[in-house]
């Protein structure tokens, strides 16, 4: 199979740079449906835009380009060998080349590898059948959906819904807590796959399966049909939102699988995905060729057209220059939007242990900066100057245990990241005068073109993605989700959103 490797290199490349059609297809519908004017709707315009630019820049769509995770379908007697031989060396090509950002990193020292490869990265899952082709499907689900996975043992009590029992309804309301318990950080509106049975493995593989299905099929089991429909209608009346900003669309896919389990247990597994729903496939012939793309049948344009300036809604504009007073600050609420011009500095879960340590200071002036919850896919060129290809924020409420503690210690100003955070940081923000401010999940395109110049980088350490980018940014547009005033969008959907799921606890199924 002469040709695999370079296939390979293809589809990698395809999967992180250009969303399928059925999913761009779901998220023009979302667009259609959610309410003009309201900051869901200003988050799908970005959304759109960022879809279009990937694809016209052939960089990730997403920063967190995720575990690859490869299924592959081979005829008996394929060398699976040499075929998992050359996705490695596909995978630290793609690396390489900016495709793909360096996500595998040791579990025991932090040390990242640089090139995606390391024990159990990428994943691969061989099976083989009786065709002379071989298939082969790829996902890349990020870290930030992946935390939002869940499995629940039957039965159970959930918040807001009660009693979950080991039948349909039960299942029914797990899918429900499921994606209410998700909110902003799993970057929704977002997709589902549901595993029903097995054990606490399999339940998750078989929920991870089910992403690699279409969104528009219709489930063979009418049982389970029947509960993929009752799912997305009723989820979108949770209030979620895109972002967790509240609004009309807070679920774009689910899909239900189910298996035989042991009498003493009743998992239900859910495996959450981003609305950046990266899984590609492709037919190969018996030299590795390329001969079919799957997903990719017809292609949906994506209308980049604003539907909204936002104006609609009453919401503020204020451009910020970095470094941001203590005053500038105290004027902004819930709702505005900030244009930040400027310098900003990444940093994520390394940066903040290692900076909350006494003996350890900031290598740059932080007082009234602005800290970035980002992990960039960087590049170096020739002349040895560094280009950020990727730049979306990440899930923010890993950093809650230091947060509020560093904005004391060196005087932030703002932190940008995405899904909020909780009280401990919102009484940081107050009383040493900061804001929260959440950009789009999964723009990284958008974000990317938004940084002028890299300035320079500490903390290299830890790794590309774990250290400290000092960025100078023009146009910087993100939404202010928590206050000075200790008002806090999240907390509101949050309590909002539980408030709905318990209008679903009566018995469905």
């Amino acid at each position: 199979m002469q040709h695999f490797k370079e296939s390979m290199l293809k589809l990698i490349i395809e999967t992180s740079t250009n969303l399928p059609s059925d999913v761009r297809k779901s998220v023009m519908k979302a667009r259609l449906e959610e309410e003009l004017g309201n900051r869901s709707s200003l988050a799908l315009d970005t959304i759109a835009e960022n879809i279009v630019m990937a694809q016209e820049e052939v960089s990730p769509i997403c920063q967190d380009t995720g575990m690859p995770t490869f299924h592959i379908h081979v005829p008996v007697g394929a060398n699976q060998i040499v075929m998992k031989r050359e996705i490695h060396e596909a995978i630290a090509e793609a690396t390489k080349l900016g495709k793909l950002r360096p996500n595998s990193v040791d579990s025991l020292t932090g040390e990242n590898s640089g090139n995606n490869l390391g024990p159990g990265t990428p994943v691969i899952h061989f099976e083989q059948w009786e065709r002379d082709e071989v298939e082969v499907k790829l996902i890349l689900k990020g870290g930030g959906c992946e935390n939002k996975n869940i499995q629940y043992s039957l039965p159970t009590e959930l918040e807001g819904l009660g009693k979950a029992g080991r039948d349909l309804d039960g299942i029914r309301k797990c899918i429900l807590h499921a994606v209410y318990q998700a909110q902003g950080q799993g970057c929704s509106a977002g997709f589902i796959g549901v595993g029903i049975g097995g054990d606490r493995t399999s339940g998750y593989t078989l929920a991870k399966e089910q992403l690699f299905r279409r969104t528009d099929d219709v489930n063979p089991n009418p049982d389970l049909a029947k509960l993929e429909a009752y799912i997305m209608e009723t989820a979108n009346h949770l209030g979620v939102g895109t972002m967790g900003f509240g609004g009309k669309v807070s679920l774009l896919g689910c899909k239900v699988g189910v298996m035989n389990r042991l009498p003493a247990s009743f998992y239900v597994s859910v495996a959450y995905n981003c609305w950046a729903y990266r899984r590609l496939g492709v037919i190969l012939d018996g030299t590795g060729a390329i001969t079919e793309w799957q997903y990719r049948e017809d292609v949906e344009k994506i209308d980049t057209t604003k539907r909204s300036a936002g104006n609609e809604s009453g919401t503020r504009t204020v451009v910020l220059q970095a470094p941001i007073t203590e005053e500038q600050v105290r004027d902004l609420k819930v709702g505005d939007v900030v244009i930040i011009n400027g310098e900003m500095h990444t940093g994520r879960d390394a940066f903040h242990k290692y900076m909350i340590e006494p003996e350890h200071t900031s290598p740059v002036d932080l007082n009234g900066g602005v800290i970035y919850h980002c992990g960039p896919v960087m590049l170096k060129d020739d002349a040895g100057e560094w280009h950020v290809k990727a730049a979306g924020p990440t899930t923010s409420s890993r950093e809650e245990p230091y947060q509020a503690d560093i904005i004391k210690k060196f005087g932030l100003r703002a932190v940008i990241g995405k899904g909020g955070m909780g009280p401990k940081t919102l009484k940081g923000l107050q009383e040493h005068g900061a804001v929260y401010l959440n950009a789009i999940g999964g723009a990284a395109q958008y974000y990317a073109r938004c940084v002028k110049k890299v300035k320079g980088v500490d903390l290299m350490e830890f790794g590309v993605p774990e250290a400290m980018w000092h960025l100078e940014v023009e146009g910087f547009a993100a939404i202010v989700t928590m206050d000075s005033h200790g008002n806090s969008l999240h907390a509101e959907i949050d309590e909002h959103s539980l408030n709905k799921l318990s209008d679903f606890a009566e018995k469905v199924f």
